[in-house]
């Protein structure tokens, strides 16, 4: 591309047709076209009427292999191990601190379970387990991310799930010696080198070799997308994710380099990632703007970042920090940054946004990697009723009940009462058994 100047959206919170604007800038729809969901569907079926066959026929035809079984796409733990040692030390070191701080923080979620029981003895309770089994994807090749390894295993493992396989493919036989070393950290226990929908169905409905999970997360292209929310149900899913976004609230006092490269760095991850910044400083945005054209040619995806920017991104003049705050909450962003002199003034009130970064010295990216919370957000404007993934994501919640005889005969008498007024006399009868005479 040219080395034009970037034509990014200015915005004035005040102008009459803000908000259609803002609509037309948040608007995503990144459900599947029909074609993407018949190929899928045919995937899914072939793979759960034939197994291992059919996930070694499509792994062969998409990733570009000579496989002839799954034994040739299936990595021991001695092969995690290996990765670990051929990595350098300097990389190896980042990882071990990453993970170490990514499981101190998930530790902190563990929930556990708890009873109380009430005075005619009666127990009422909740009682927590972990899954048995869960399914980690993850993408494969060039754009291989070992950071979302540790950030969708970690928190498995310390939920206490005895079992996570993990499914990364190999186009080409590209093997990302990072994505092996974090599994081995991560201590995923099975990794299969396989992707696609294929792999999506694999890890649901169980093939001979792959074993069937109970919940499937880690993110994906299209394919792996409409997959998950073809086999909901049959498994949980963590979320079906959309593009990439930050948010960027700045009162105007930071080095505008600084917030440049923050907007920078989700443009980059994909042409339809969103950055936006609001600022009350009309003249700190200006700023900005030029710092972005300055910046723009040192990037590696430069070409990438200027289409991301030209067509989602956005510089928004607002009256105060308060309106920026309530437009925050309105968009709810995966990723809010609070680059002002104050954040904990600003924190209360926030009410939507999948993880928010305090003060000028937090950018998002220390979050992508080592901070210690769950890279894995809600997009799209989902932060108003989802959350990052968690231990909690891991573990079940079932209610315990223990009546004793006095405390059955009292809730009987209840029971009963609402049984019949629902005319479900079985209900009422079987109740009615306990209460005393």
């Amino acid at each position: 591309m040219s080395s034009a100047a970037l034509k990014i959206a200015r915005l004035n919170a005040n102008q009459a047709d803000f908000s259609q604007h803002l609509d037309a800038l948040l608007a995503w729809e990144g459900v599947s076209d029909k074609a993407v969901n018949e190929r899928v569907e045919e995937i899914i079926a072939a793979v759960r009427s034939r197994g291992d066959a059919a996930v070694v026929e499509y792994t062969a035809r998409f990733d570009a292999l000579e496989v002839l079984d799954m034994a040739a796409l299936t990595l021991d733990r001695a092969r995690l191990e290996l990765a670990l040692e051929r990595i350098s030390p300097e990389q190896r070191e980042a990882l071990e601190v990453a993970a170490e701080r990514v499981r101190s923080y998930h530790e902190h979620q563990r929930q556990d379970s708890w009873r109380y029981t009430e005075a005619d003895g009666t127990v009422l309770g909740q009682q927590i387990t972990p899954l048995d089994r869960v399914g980690l994807y993850v993408p494969g090749g060039k754009a291989s991310y070992p950071s979302s390894v540790l950030m969708n295993a970690i928190p498995a493992k310390v939920a206490g799930v005895p079992e996570v396989v993990m499914v990364v493919p190999t186009p080409r036989g590209e093997i990302n010696e990072l994505v092996l070393a974090a599994a081995c950290l991560a201590g995923v226990d099975r990794v299969f080198s396989i992707g696609g929908a294929q792999a999506v169905a694999a890890l649901a409905y169980g093939t001979e070799s792959v074993p069937q999970v109970d919940k499937i997360v880690g993110p994906g292209n299209i394919y792996v997308a409409t997959a998950k929310r073809a086999v909901f149900g049959q498994v949980g899913i963590d979320m079906i994710a959309g593009p990439s976004e930050i948010l960027v609230v700045c009162d105007g006092q930071t080095d505008p380099d600084w917030i440049a490269m923050d907007l920078f760095s989700q443009a980059e991850h994909d042409e339809d990632a969103q950055s936006i910044l609001l600022s009350p400083d009309a003249a700190f945005l200006d700023a900005v703007e030029a710092s972005l054209n300055r910046l723009l040619g040192s990037l590696e995806r430069a070409d990438m970042v200027r289409v991301s920017l030209e067509n989602r991104g956005a510089l928004i003049r607002v009256d105060d920090l308060d309106q920026a705050c309530a437009i925050a909450n309105r968009i709810a962003a995966e990723h809010l940054e609070l680059s002002v002199a104050d954040p904990e003034a600003l924190l209360p009130k926030i009410r939507h946004a999948g993880a928010i970064f305090m003060g000028r010295h937090t950018p998002e990216a220390l979050g992508d990697y080592c901070a210690g919370p769950n890279h894995v957000l809600p997009t799209s404007g989902t932060a108003r009723f989802s959350s990052p993934l968690g231990v909690y994501d891991f573990q079940k919640r079932s209610s315990i009940i223990f009546c004793s005889p006095d405390g059955a005969s009292e809730l009987g008498k209840t029971a009963s009462v609402l049984a019949r007024g629902e005319s479900l006399t079985a209900h009422a009868r079987s109740a009615e058994y306990r209460i005393k005479g």
